[in-house]
């Protein structure tokens, strides 16, 4: 589990680095709202309104959610402070990180 751990929160970094990711609540609602997102992860110890808020925005909007990892977790992965939420605009990057959180390492609300 550590190791699937890892490689999502290395795609993540990858992902951040060419410019493929929105994060932070402002960013991930404009992005989904906008439809570029592919991907929104959600951390596990983000509050039950970011969670719920998220939950109803990308059950409207039909992007995959995901819940994972913690916000220090999320953040370091993309050399930031912490975040709660982020979104993967890159179709590319978000089939990888959703191959690897389909391998049971997270809790996903939808496909």
């Amino acid at each position: 589990m550590i190791l699937k751990q890892n490689k999502v929160l290395s795609l993540i970094g990858l992902a951040t680095k060419a410019g493929k990711v929105a994060s932070g609540e402002f960013s991930t609602e404009k992005e989904v709202k906008s439809g570029k997102a592919k991907l929104v992860i959600v951390a596990e110890d983000a509050s039950d309104n970011t969670k719920k808020m998220f939950n109803n925005m990308c059950t409207y909007y039909k992007v995959p959610l995901y819940f994972f990892g913690a916000k220090a977790d999320l953040g370091h992965a993309m050399g930031k402070e912490i975040r709660a939420s982020l979104a993967l605009l890159d179709d590319g990057f978000a089939k990888a990180i959703e191959k690897q959180l389909d391998n049971g390492t997270t809790t996903e609300l939808r496909r």
